[in-house]
């Protein structure tokens, strides 16, 4: 561990406990002190600075003066540790249990965190709030903010979390404070055979094991046919050798890791025991049809399957009223697999997340025969790949509140998607495989709402982009993999009032003539694999909120052009910072 000096550590505080502000003098003096007693400890430092982050008050610094001394030690790793501590206590009782939630992963494992925080709204971890995903986006952000999780990965504009993990330090805090079981019990599932019948297997609930890395790079070595991570609501009383029926009411979570397929049919068949269970994550298993054992779990609000085939849901379905979330992944990213519903999925009220290849939804009934009354998804917040044929209005009524939509084509629909108007809370809209038949003609005919659009293999003429030009909050536009064809874009109006992020990659353009004025605004330029553009027009130069150009996997000649725009940018009467030019 390379320790800091003085100046360093300093500068290393200041950053973290005030980013963006003048420190008032009053604090530090106070912060220098603090930042000593952490011995040139990046870590510790950069903890300790991120627990005064939120604080401006002079006395909570002097308490947190007061509190470090006790810990400084000779022993780096100790004194990291016992900061360590120190931080985590002063966390609130939401943000602990969110915190301690990363010892469920492998050690140094890159978590996605729209999963995370969808572990965290199913486990009941945040406050019952409508919106629960900004919830839970502030949640992760203090805990960054802090210093006690790490963001591996952003989105491209940069205002959003993509990916996040915690220090080896901080993992082995997760580990100890979950074996305490104050807040939660966390067991391993394991799968085994009769030592003398190699046929027969069985289900073990056994305390867990850490996740920790090995030389040989095995992360589970105790475990050989199999694994599922189970959190249990915690008692207080120690349970005796006849209580496994007691453990499996009591568990709330069941995660797959590095499992057999072979082993699965043993905890299918013990689902019905497990009465309580609110998330059910089976990401290692391939199946070929819907578990119906899993209709049983009326509490499960998240639920996560892989699958091989086509997949019907049965209409019973409906009994899983408190889902919340509902992901299956497929193998097959081209020709994708459909997840097709019946209609008795328009009564699960809580809904929030539908991510499937391809789903197939019927239209949204007009009643329910019990309550008198329409039927639709109004806590749907993202739904994905809905199939092109079922953008009917029916449909795009049951989902007006979503804010995040992925559509992809399906062969027999080739009307234009008119109806995606009704949507008037969509920010952020994604088409694959959408043909210009079913594009909107005119921007009118897409919601006024929308901020983000990616266009991916939907083989446009570069002119329909004048369409999507005048969308009039628009910020981010991606176009991925042939979402246009041709060898020019000569944009013929004015336009991209509100962009801020262009990414275009895997296109086969060679001409683009621009000006100034149709990207007022623009601050990213990111263009990757387009193998046969030579060049950025110049008018680039002129947009002064212009800060970065990314270029991957281009020609040399492009990487000139941005050069030259970046030089253009660096006389004084520009007026602007020079673009940063990455490649």
């Amino acid at each position: 561990m390379d320790l800091m000096g003085p100046d360093e550590s300093w500068l290393l505080f200041k950053s973290v406990a005030f980013p963006s502000e003048e420190l008032p003098s009053d604090l530090k003096t106070i912060g220098k002190q603090i930042a000593g007693k952490c011995h040139g400890l990046p870590l510790t430092i950069a903890v300790v600075a991120g627990l005064l982050k939120s604080k401006r008050a002079i006395a909570d610094w002097e308490n947190v003066a007061k509190d470090v001394k006790p810990f400084v030690t000779n022993d780096p790793n100790k004194q990291c540790s016992r900061v360590l501590g120190l931080s985590y206590n002063h966390l609130t009782s939401g943000l602990k249990t969110c915190l301690l939630h990363f010892g469920i992963f492998p050690e140094d494992s890159e978590i996605p965190t729209k999963k995370l925080m969808r572990s965290w709204m199913a486990e009941g971890f945040l406050k019952l709030e409508n919106d629960l995903e900004r919830e839970a986006e502030k949640c992760l952000q203090e805990l960054v903010d802090r210093c006690l999780v790490l963001v591996c990965k952003t989105s491209l504009d940069g205002t959003k979390i993509r990916s996040c993990k915690v220090h080896d330090l901080i993992y082995d805090l997760c580990v100890r404070e979950i074996q305490r079981e104050n807040i939660f019990i966390m067991n391993d599932i394991v799968l085994k055979r009769y030592y003398s019948y190699s046929k027969c297997r069985y289900l073990s609930m056994q305390n867990m094991q850490p996740f920790k890395k090995s030389v040989t790079g095995a992360e589970i070595g105790y475990c050989r046919y199999g694994l599922y991570r189970a959190l249990l609501t915690p008692i207080h009383r120690q349970l005796g050798d006849n209580d496994n029926n007691d453990i499996l009411k009591r568990t709330r979570s069941i995660f797959s890791f590095h499992l057999q397929d072979s082993y699965y049919d043993i905890l299918k068949s013990e689902l019905i025991h497990f009465k309580l269970l609110k998330v059910l994550e089976l990401r290692h298993i391939e199946i070929d049809n819907f578990p119906v054992q899993i209709l049983s779990l009326i509490w499960l609000r998240f639920l996560s399957l892989l699958c091989l085939e086509s997949l019907d849901i049965p209409p019973e379905i409906c009994r899983l009223w408190n889902l919340q979330t509902f992901i299956v992944r497929g193998q097959n990213v081209v020709n994708a697999i459909t997840i097709t519903f019946p209609e008795e999925i328009w009564g699960l009220m809580q809904l929030r997340h539908l991510k499937l290849p391809r789903i197939y939804l019927p239209d949204c009934p007009s009643g329910s025969v019990d309550k008198g009354r329409h039927l639709d998804f109004s806590n749907l917040q993202t739904i994905s790949y809905l199939s092109s044929r079922c953008c009917t209005k029916e449909v795009i009524m049951g989902i007006q509140n979503v804010k995040k939509l992925r559509i992809r084509r399906d062969a027999t629909y080739s009307g234009p998607l008119n109806n995606l108007v009704h949507l008037h809370q969509l920010e952020t809209l994604s088409l694959t495989y959408c043909l210009r038949p079913l594009l909107p003609s005119s921007a009118k005919a897409f919601p006024a709402t929308l901020k983000k659009l990616k266009l991916e293999r939907t083989f446009l003429r570069w002119s329909y982009l004048d369409i999507i030009a005048e969308l009039p909050n628009l910020e981010v536009l991606k176009l991925i993999f042939l979402a246009c064809r041709g060898e020019e874009w000569h944009p013929n109006v004015r336009g991209f009032a509100r962009l801020k992020l262009l990414l275009i990659e895997d296109n086969d353009v060679k001409y683009w003539k621009a000006t100034n004025d149709i990207f007022p605004v623009l601050e990213r330029l990111v263009i990757k694999e387009c193998r046969h553009l030579k060049e950025i027009p110049i008018e680039f130069a002129e947009i002064h909120t212009l800060q970065l150009i990314e270029l991957n996997w281009c020609l040399s000649e492009l990487g000139e052009s941005a050069t030259r725009i970046q030089k253009e940018q660096e006389d004084p009467w520009m007026f602007a910072s020079p673009v940063h030019v990455s490649i």
